[in-house]
């Protein structure tokens, strides 16, 4: 029996005189308001280039020359890796003139699974945009290779930093990013007369607009969250305020309470509140189910006027004076701490802050039972990507940036970071927001991602010097708080520290180093996923898994190899398993730690401090 071909899709309705009018217009606007974003978005990165004072502050000409002569030193090497390129070519060309002709063939090299880029079925239905995305993936791995080489020649930081600006350029380089050579973006295109463009250059105006002159990429559509309904949604009372934080304690759910309260710091560089999102994914819900009595510090938003505030002063107005506080509220003399990130390393400052004091410790503060570390460092030493933004000149360039405002404004280590993901937090916004004309969707951990904060000059210079730079936490008496030598080894509290697998900020190579310093017990646990999903990932979506090992020996490799793969989350092994034995009896009546019987609370949590947006 015959089968009717099939037929061929309709061509894409030519657009009515009303339509092309309106559409003219529309194109005007934009291109009338384009003129004054243009302007500014000049006016700002001139006035950015004139406080750097240097044509490449990165020093990228010189790494990238001294890296193509040294490698280029080694011919064989290269002639090696240039004809598997070429080899590798001529097949990818073969198969293209086979499946023109409609054979069915392998790919030559397929796309790495999950990469999302690809995932429009035109790249592989289509044999013309198979070819150019097989391509770029044979070129993106010929330089992968040619970078590999370079590594055995160069010093690491050199390679490192050419390694990570190569990537910047071939991830930019995607053809997923350009019109002409994205499948979706054509075709959306011509259904839609190239709305999508014009809508897309409107996005990107709106972008400069809102960061006043730089590109702030909108990754989420903030308008859908509300504060204390369905983003940093659990119940409690602002219990304490200073110039730096506010304090949070949040409602028990309980009926009784364990004995030893639990106080929070999360870092500084973003909003306490992915530690609590919505209830289903809340570390502090959670927590607050499982019966303790939270607390949590909630940054101030810098301004111009707190520029002066120093690293040590984060710790005495931040962690010191939250334990002080906690101390007076609950009676109890100890209380048990969790530090986040950059949290965890002023954690880590106060506890050897308070072993340096010894019988000098103010009575009023409580003893820290237990210190929980998520994701942070104590050990600078491996840094990872962070590390190719970090020598004397750049931190120099940093501090020119901050003279004239008194702080590191919150867009520049936005972008920082985006950099460092930037196929998930660029490119993918700049196809779907630019090229494809979309907004974005509400995601509130994209919303949190972009709901960053200032940092003051002061602390940023001695951050990025002490610990990133010089390494000098580790170093005994390196460092002193208020006047106390700080020396980590003589901290003798039980430390549980969590690393994160896939982590690109803090590597958890890095973060094992801590179980090596610290005199009392620590145990260490990894978990699957990056920085923020293997923190926040709650037993209900049963996703990833972590692994425990009894044992810290000096190597993380050994750690690992002898370790002990679970399924799931770690939040359950670690509150039933390690914190249980701090928590103390679950028998104090929650309406003794209920924030709405103190007469000192003030306002409803998430408190006023998280709503101000950067400035």
């Amino acid at each position: 029996m015959n089968q009717s071909s099939p037929q061929a899709p309709k061509p894409p309705a030519i657009p009515s005189p009303t339509e092309f009018v309106e559409m003219t217009t529309h194109i005007l606007r934009v291109v009338q308001k384009s003129q004054k974003v243009l302007e500014t978005f000049m006016a700002r990165n001139k006035e950015i280039t004139s406080r750097i004072g240097k044509e490449d502050p990165l020093h990228l000409n010189e790494a990238f020359s001294t890296f193509i002569r040294e490698t280029l030193g080694k011919p064989e090497a290269i002639v090696d890796k240039n004809i598997a390129f070429w080899q590798d070519y001529v097949r990818l060309l073969q198969s293209t003139v086979k499946r023109m002709s409609g054979e069915t063939v392998p790919e030559v090299i397929p796309a790495e699974r999950g990469d999302k880029r690809f995932k429009d079925p035109a790249w592989q239905e289509m044999w013309v945009f198979d070819f150019i995305k097989q391509s770029y993936l044979l070129t993106s791995r010929w330089i992968e290779a040619f970078l590999d080489e370079g590594e055995k020649v160069v010093d690491p930081h050199t390679a490192h930093k050419v390694r990570f600006f190569t990537n910047q350029i071939v991830d930019a380089m995607s053809p997923s990013n350009f019109v002409m050579t994205n499948p979706e973006v054509l075709r959306t295109t011509v259904e839609t007369h190239g709305e999508n463009l014009i809508k897309g250059l409107e996005n990107l105006l709106a972008d400069i607009e809102r960061g006043k002159g730089q590109l702030l990429i909108n990754m989420s559509d903030s308008s859908a969250f509300h504060f204390g309904e369905n983003i940093a949604s659990s119940k409690g009372k602002v219990v304490f305020q200073n110039d730096l934080i506010q304090l949070i304690q949040f409602t028990p759910t309980t009926q009784k309470v364990h004995k030893t309260p639990f106080l929070i710091i999360p870092p500084w560089i973003n909003k306490y509140y992915i530690l609590d999102l919505k209830p289903e994914s809340s570390f502090i819900h959670y927590l607050v189910e499982n019966g303790h009595t939270v607390f949590c510090v909630s940054w101030a938003n810098p301004t111009q006027k707190h520029g002066s505030i120093g690293f040590e002063d984060y710790m005495m107005l931040g962690p010191v004076t939250a334990l002080r506080e906690v101390g007076k509220i609950t009676g109890e003399k100890e209380v048990n701490c969790l530090g986040y990130c950059i949290g965890g390393t002023l954690v880590a400052c106060m506890t050897g802050w308070l072993a340096g004091l010894g019988d000098q410790k103010p009575a009023d503060l409580p003893d820290i039972k237990s210190v929980t570390y998520l994701v942070a460092l104590v050990d600078f030493s491996q840094p990872g990507d962070m590390g190719v933004f970090i020598d004397e000149d750049q931190i120099q360039m940093i501090e020119r940036l901050m003279d004239k405002q008194n702080y590191l404004p919150a867009t520049f280590l936005s972008s920082t970071f985006s950099m460092l993901r930037a196929n998930d937090l660029i490119w993918s916004f700049v196809v779907n927001n630019y090229l494809l004309g979309k907004e974005p969707f509400p995601f509130d951990l994209l919303t949190w991602n972009s709901d960053s904060t200032n940092l003051p000059a002061a602390m940023q210079s001695y951050y990025l010097r002490n610990m990133y730079l010089h390494n000098n936490l580790i170093k005994p008496n390196a460092l002193t708080m208020k006047g106390v030598p700080i020396d980590l080894r003589k901290v003798k509290i039980p430390a549980f520290i969590i690393g994160a697998k896939e982590d690109h900020i803090t590597l958890w190579r890095g973060v094992y180093a801590g179980t090596q310093i610290y005199s009392g017990p620590s145990t260490f646990c990894l978990a699957g996923s990056g920085h923020i999903a293997g923190v926040v990932n709650p037993p209900a979506k049963n996703k990833y898994q972590y692994w425990t090992n009894d044992t810290n020996p000096p190597n993380p490799e050994d750690w690992l190899a002898g370790a002990t793969e679970t399924k799931g989350s770690w939040w359950p092994h670690w509150v039933n398993n390690w914190l249980a034995q701090y928590a103390g009896p679950q028998e104090t009546p929650a309406s003794a730690r209920d924030p709405n019987n103190n007469p000192n609370a003030t306002e409803d949590a998430p408190g006023s401090f998280v709503k101000v947006r950067m400035t």
